[in-house]
Order: C-alpha cells, then sequence, then structure tokens
C-alpha cells in the first residue's frame, strides 16, 4: 500500500490522539512551564511524522522518525514527573503510557518497513 498524504499515516493519527488526551489531562494546570513543556514535546510526535513524511527520501522520513520515537520518550519522561508531582495519579500516568508506547511501536514499525535499523539497547 502506498501512502500518499501524511494523514494516512496510522503513527501519526495515534499521534494526533496522543496529543489531545495530553492537553485535556493537563488543561487546567497552573504549573505553565511544565504544561508548556509536555504539551511541546507531544505536538512534536506528530508534527515530526507529517515533516519527514514530505521530505526528498525515507532516509530522510526515517530521521524524522526517531526524532518523533524521542519526543515520544520525552513525553513519557514528563508523565513519570508529572505523577510524582501529584499532577496525576498512577492511574492516568499508567492510560497515558499505554498510548505513548503504542505510538512509539507503530512509529518504529514505520521506521522498520523504511528498511532502517533501530537502535539496540
Amino acid at each position: 500500500m502506498i501512502i500518499r498524504r501524511f494523514e494516512d499515516i496510522i503513527a501519526w493519527q495515534k499521534a494526533q490522539d496522543y496529543a489531545v488526551d495530553i492537553y485535556q489531562s493537563f488543561g487546567s494546570l497552573k504549573d505553565y512551564g511544565f504544561k508548556d513543556q509536555i504539551c511541546r514535546a507531544v505536538v512534536s510526535i506528530s508534527n515530526n511524522i507529517a515533516e519527514g513524511f514530505d521530505r526528498s527520501s525515507d532516509a530522510d522520513f526515517s530521521r524524522f522518525l526517531f526524532i518523533a520515537t524521542a519526543s515520544c520518550s520525552e513525553t513519557k519522561s514528563m508523565l513519570y514527573l508529572a505523577e510524582r508531582l501529584s499532577y496525576i495519579n498512577l492511574l492516568q500516568k499508567n492510560i497515558l503510557m499505554d498510548k505513548a508506547n503504542e505510538v512509539s511501536r507503530i512509529t518504529r514499525g514505520l521506521i522498520k518497513s523504511l528498511g532502517n535499523k533501530l537502535p539496540t539497547v
């Protein structure tokens, strides 16, 4: 299947949904610095998928997908901190983590489908 528009990419769709969830979870938070950072990180996920899609090569697209995955990790790191600061409870953190892991897994699958090796841990 050939993807003709970034809007058709499942990883982008899931990342957009995830961004909405993060915005809704932290919308009323008074710690504006924290809220700004987590919102910027989560928006970066879908934006990098979209931007990479319209680059000139699979290698460029893959590079932007790696950046999207890193932004997803940044969001997850912020969620750990949010729970420790009592901005969200454990259940909320776990639900948002599961969504982050899904976005990351799908994005990594897309990277793999482009023929690029994932870093080993």
